[in-house]
């Protein structure tokens, strides 16, 4: 063989050999929302998609079990000096910061390490983007922070496919008052406007993007809500949500771009979550006690308090007027009574037909 064509070969194998082989990233490498890589067609490429113990899904009472052992969580590393730094990425599907494996959760049965953090959400004319629901009712949007069970496996690609391999915590977002911990994340997102692009943001406390009352929260097991759609994940869903202004959640459904900055066809990075699965004779456990889930059915406190007040108020006046007509029944009767005992009419008719 001549020399110049042993050396080409000797090349071709060192390229060869020098090709990544690991594991598949944790979001599919082509697919998208709508379209024909669109979620119609994921499970063609993606089978698990198509598979059981798929999220997100619609968290109603039918399905709810109160389980006691559910303990309180703990975050361990979750408040990070503002001297560190975290990376914050347009990975063409939402907007992700990565985390420090450091961070992890106390209160499962393995340790589960903190790899990332990424939102869902809808659009400005219909801004209803959260994964999961409750009683059918979407939220504004959803924070999911994503955890690898660090006790087997080294990483969150890994641990992506394996059994019991992920945890990811989901914080429902509604639209209220403005939020300074989530500003920490949006007041960047102009830096990332475009698929690829990153950028490095002071560190701060994770755990401030977390509801009230953490301890009461949804839990079952299902899947990441993204290609490849693995089934490896325990969910947690805090049960209280969080509250953004209408300006922070119209910066998130207005800033990015799913496509990179000299794409000819641009495209919005909108309506970013996956439909509610099925979830056939599954059931969910839940923290906290059912019977206190009101609020959830979709009728505030005020509405349900004055449903109550008008209650009380209907039995008062039925009773009023079971009273009232009761001693009109019993007056009428006594009339009735001196009517018969009058005895000059009596005489007087008696002696007419004599």
């Amino acid at each position: 063989m001549p020399r110049s064509l042993q050396a080409a070969a000797v090349l071709l194998l060192l390229c060869l050999n020098q090709q990544p082989a690991g594991p598949a990233p944790l979001h599919g490498s082509k697919w998208s929302y709508f379209g024909p890589d669109g979620e119609k067609s994921w499970s063609k490429k993606y089978p698990s998609c198509g598979g059981v113990l798929q999220s997100p899904i619609d968290l109603h009472s039918d399905i709810l079990q109160y389980d006691a052992s559910l303990v309180p969580l703990g975050f361990q590393g979750y408040n990070v000096s503002a001297n560190e730094q975290f990376l914050l990425t347009n990975d063409g599907h939402s907007v992700r910061l990565n985390l420090p494996s450091d961070m992890h959760i106390q209160g499962l049965r393995s340790r589960y390490s903190a790899a990332q953090l990424h939102l869902h959400w809808g659009n400005q004319n219909d801004p209803h983007g959260s994964e999961h629901t409750v009683g059918g009712k979407h939220f504004a949007a959803e924070l999911h922070i994503v955890h690898y069970n660090s006790d087997l496996y080294a990483n969150a690609s890994t641990a992506s496919n394996k059994s019991e391999g992920l945890a990811v915590l989901a914080v429902l977002i509604e639209m209220g008052s403005f939020n300074p911990s989530y500003d920490k994340i949006f007041r960047h997102l102009q830096d990332v406007k475009y698929k690829g692009q990153e950028v490095l943001i002071p560190g701060f406390s994770i755990e401030e993007l977390l509801p009230e009352r953490p301890d009461e929260y949804y839990r079952y097991k299902g899947s990441l809500t993204t290609p490849p759609c693995h089934p490896t994940v325990l969910w947690t869903v805090f049960r209280n949500p969080v509250q953004i202004s209408q300006e922070q959640l119209l910066a998130l459904e207005t800033a990015l771009y799913c496509t990179h900055v000299d794409d000819p066809s641009p495209r919005e990075m909108v309506n970013n979550f996956r439909r509610v699965q099925n979830f056939d004779e599954r059931l969910v456990y839940i923290s906290f006690r059912q019977v206190q889930d009101l609020t959830y059915t979709g009728l505030s406190l005020g509405i349900i308090l004055s449903v109550a007040l008008a209650g009380v108020l209907g039995i008062c006046v039925v009773l009023a007027v079971s009273i009232w007509l009761f001693r009109r029944k019993k007056s009428s009767k006594k009339g009735d009574n001196k009517g018969v005992i009058y005895k000059p009419a009596i005489k007087k008719e008696t002696e007419a037909h004599a």
